[in-house]
């Protein structure tokens, strides 16, 4: 191989690297005192970080929607991440501490509004959206009444305790399900064994994770495996046809939210470690 050829290898790497992240990464969706959205064309999701920390946030009607209020033909999960919060549904508050979710069914609010509790202690509110067709109740989900599921082992660094709220063995949604991972203090690794799920997709939100630290999420075709390095409260859309799991240089906690044909958690098609390129 000639010198000129690994030149233009690692340049044509580089590039890759990049054209991944624009396309599965979201960055800066937290900032002070704004509402920041993304809308994915894969199942129609749209994802976003709401930061109010001295006013009140309301939800925004994104103008590519083409609709009278957010969820007129949509429903959506929420969940903070910071300190403790209320989400106002018309004239209903739910109160939100850390980790606590909130259901909202289609057509079920034409005002949402985000605050804080405590400027010095700012609520974040994670939100995902995907469109319903029927409409279902409001629903507020208490992180410390919900019973986890510990998975993994810890000698293969991946003990970790997952967490279903908005899922319909708990009540009813038309696609959402939305839960939360924790890992344990040495374990690093999330979702493995990996898998894919055809009939939905999913979206990843990495958060407890310190600053100097990053997850190495994995994703692709089980075969053609690729990778994104992600650092605390970004989002990484996973697609129906990419395993999604990964690895931290420190302990973290993700949020995990799904769409699409089919809500059954182990609707999954795995993808054995011995298999993975």
């Amino acid at each position: 191989m000639k010198l000129h050829d690994c030149l233009y290898q690692t340049i044509d790497s580089a590039s890759m690297a990049e054209d991944l992240r624009k396309e599965f990464l979201v960055s800066g969706l937290f900032q002070p005192e704004a509402a920041d959205f993304h809308y994915w064309g894969m199942d129609r999701a749209v994802l976003g970080g709401i930061l109010p920390v001295s006013h009140e946030v309301p939800l925004p009607n994104p103008a590519e929607l083409r609709s009278g209020s957010f969820l007129e033909r949509r429903e959506a999960g929420v969940i903070n991440l910071g300190g403790p919060g209320v989400v106002r549904v018309d004239d209903r508050e739910f109160p939100l501490g850390h980790l606590d979710a909130l259901y909202v069914g289609r057509g079920g609010a034409k005002t949402i509004t985000f605050r804080s509790q405590d400027p010095a202690q700012p609520a974040r509110f994670w939100f995902l959206s995907y469109p319903a067709h029927v409409a279902h109740p409001t629903k507020l989900i208490v992180f410390q009444s919900v019973r986890g599921e510990r998975l993994g082992q810890r000698d293969h660094a991946n003990e970790r305790t997952l967490y279903k709220l908005i899922h319909p063995g708990a009540f009813p949604t038309c696609q959402l399900v939305m839960g939360v991972t924790l890992l344990e203090p040495g374990s690093v690794w999330n979702t493995m064994p990996p898998h894919t799920h055809l009939r939905r997709s999913e979206v990843y939100l990495y958060f407890n994770l310190p600053s100097d630290q990053a997850v190495f999420h994995f994703m692709g075709r089980p075969q053609e495996t690729r990778h994104l390095v992600v650092r605390d409260c970004e989002a990484v859309l996973s697609p129906p046809w990419s395993i999604h799991s990964g690895v931290g240089t420190s302990n973290y906690g993700f949020v995990w939210g799904m769409g699409g044909e089919n809500q059954e958690f182990a609707d999954m098609d795995p993808a054995p470690i011995a298999t993975l390129r």
